[in-house]
């Protein structure tokens, strides 16, 4: 079990709530690791977004166009939601990495372990641009040049849902990836006015919300890429966090988390 403070912002609307919540929507965000110095690859949001000011990972909402054909078939079970829906969530966890650090999980289609290396330069950006712009989606941008997403490279971690006194709620699949020979994140989105690779040890000074903050305890733990490759698969993404506000006498506002992951 796990007690956080939560940031002054944050704890002002939960002492205002009075309901009802909204539904949560569907998200999926990625901590991309570096396989070498297990730096995590964070940024900050610009104070005019949602959650601005606070360190995060790249991510955001599930799209319509986030359905890839060819998928391993355990990702229902591994999300704890259908197919269709597990599909959409992987989908968006991959283009969102693309979208908003310039790094691509794929190969060619017809060499299953190969992983593209360097994703710079005019052309992946114009397709990028589109992606984000919603002209083209990621598998249509794969099948453009023989590749294939590589799904296996992303790792389910957990699952979290926003609290009820937020008034923008997000059911989280939270991804670790880590980061392909070759390439490297780039600050491309526009969302961010501070990007960064981070020890998870060392984040405590920097703003960012539980879940952020947990998966970066967890990471903590681990000294070797493999360590954590290995981890992933006894992970529990499927059962949802939901954190529980507990209001002071004082005013003080703390969330308690309890997972059940080993």
């Amino acid at each position: 079990m796990t007690r956080l403070e939560l940031p002054e912002a944050l704890a002002r609307r939960a002492r205002e709530f009075t309901g009802p919540p909204v539904p949560p929507r569907p998200a999926a965000t990625v901590a991309l690791l570096h396989p070498e110095t297990l730096e995590v690859y964070v940024l900050r949001r610009r104070t005019t977004m949602a959650f601005g000011g606070m360190y995060a990972f790249p991510g955001g909402t599930v799209a319509a166009e986030d359905q890839p054909e060819t998928l391993r078939g355990d990702w229902a079970a591994r999300l704890g939601i259908s197919d269709a829906q597990a599909h959409a969530v992987v989908g968006a966890a991959a283009r969102e990495l693309f979208e908003e650090a310039g790094v691509l999980l794929a190969g060619r289609a017809d060499e299953p372990d190969h992983t593209v290396g360097n994703v710079g330069g005019d052309a992946w950006e114009d397709d990028r641009a589109q992606v984000l712009s919603r002209q083209l989606n990621l598998s249509e941008v794969l099948a453009r040049r023989g590749l294939r997403l590589r799904d296996d490279l992303l790792l389910p971690w957990a699952r979290w849902i926003t609290p009820e006194f937020e008034p923008r709620r997000f059911d989280t699949w939270f991804f670790v990836a880590l980061l392909p020979a070759g390439q490297e994140p780039r600050d491309v989105s526009g969302e961010a006015d501070r990007t960064a690779w981070i020890r998870p040890a060392d984040a405590d000074g920097l703003a960012m919300l539980p879940p952020t903050r947990v998966l970066l305890d967890e990471l903590s733990a681990y000294e070797r890429a493999d360590e954590v490759v290995a981890a992933s698969a006894h992970r529990d993404a499927a059962t949802p966090v939901m954190p529980r506000v507990e209001l002071a006498e004082d005013g003080g506002v703390t969330v308690t988390i309890s997972r059940n992951d080993p």
